[in-house]
C-alpha cells in the first residue's frame, strides 16, 4: 500500500513539474511574440503597412518557426492568435503550425512569422481550430513599408497575408500545405482546460494575466499608425 501511495505522489509531483515547465515555456513564447510583433511592425520602411494592420481581422504570431530539413522541407512552430471583437482584441488562442512541401532543402533555419487574417473567409477557417493553407488566393506575402502601395492587390480576395523575418531580413514565406491548428497543451496550461478556439477568439474568454504583455503589444501596434497620422494632421 505504501508503495502505491509513493508511486501516486511521485506521479502528482511529476505532473506539477510538467505543468510548471509548460507554463514557463508559454510565458516566454508570449514575450517573444510581443517582441516580434513590435519589431516587425516598426522596422523603418520595411515594417507592415498601417493600412494592412488596420484592415486585419486577426493577427497570429509564431516566434522562431523552424523551417527546412534534409531532402524534405518542413515547418513547425508554436504561437498565438487574436481576433477583433466588438469590445476590442480577444484573448490569445494558442496555435501550432506544421507541415510543408517536398523538395531539396539542406539545413534548418528559424524565422519569425506574422500571419494577418484579412477577411471573413480566412477568419472562419481560423475559428475552425484546424485548417490547411492551400491555393493561390488563400495566403500571400504581404506588402512592406510605411504605407501599402495603391497598386497592390492585398485588399482583394487574399485570406491571409504573411510576413517573415530571418536574421533581420524581411521576406515572403511559402506556407502552402502547412496546417494551422489549436495547441491544446499551451491552451490547458494557460486557461486551465481545453477551451475552444472559437470561444477564445470571439472574446468569450478573459485575457489571463500571463498574456497581458502580448495583448498590450497588439494594441500598441494596431493603434500606433492612427496616433502617428493624428499627430501629422495636427501639424
Amino acid at each position: 500500500m505504501k508503495k502505491i501511495i509513493v508511486f501516486l505522489l511521485m506521479g502528482c509531483l511529476a505532473n506539477l513539474a510538467w505543468a510548471g515547465e509548460q507554463k514557463k515555456d508559454v510565458s516566454e513564447r508570449l514575450q517573444l511574440g510581443a517582441d516580434v510583433l513590435s519589431q516587425m511592425t516598426s522596422a523603418p520602411d520595411k515594417g507592415i503597412p498601417e493600412e494592412v494592420l488596420d484592415s486585419a481581422k486577426c493577427i497570429a504570431v509564431v516566434p522562431h518557426l523552424v523551417k527546412g530539413g534534409f531532402i524534405f522541407g518542413g515547418k513547425h512552430g508554436r504561437g498565438m492568435a487574436t481576433c477583433r471583437t466588438a469590445e476590442g482584441w480577444s484573448a490569445p488562442a494558442f496555435i501550432s503550425v506544421g507541415g510543408g512541401s517536398a523538395g531539396l532543402q539542406i539545413g534548418v533555419e528559424g524565422v519569425d512569422l506574422i500571419m494577418l487574417i484579412m477577411n471573413n473567409k480566412g477568419m472562419e477557417q481560423l475559428l475552425s481550430s484546424k485548417f490547411q493553407i492551400s491555393g493561390e488566393g488563400s495566403a500571400a506575402a504581404g506588402p512592406v513599408g510605411r504605407h501599402a502601395s495603391a497598386g497592390t492587390d492585398w485588399k482583394m480576395d487574399t485570406e491571409m497575408l504573411t510576413y517573415s523575418r530571418s536574421k533581420g531580413i524581411f521576406a515572403g514565406l511559402t506556407l502552402e500545405g502547412a496546417v494551422v491548428e489549436q495547441d491544446s497543451d499551451s491552451t490547458i496550461s494557460v486557461y486551465g482546460h481545453d477551451v475552444t478556439f472559437k470561444s477564445v477568439l470571439q472574446g468569450k474568454v478573459s485575457t489571463p494575466e500571463i498574456a497581458r504583455g502580448f495583448m498590450k503589444a497588439v494594441n500598441n501596434t494596431v493603434h500606433k499608425g492612427k496616433v502617428q497620422e493624428a499627430r501629422e494632421d495636427g501639424k
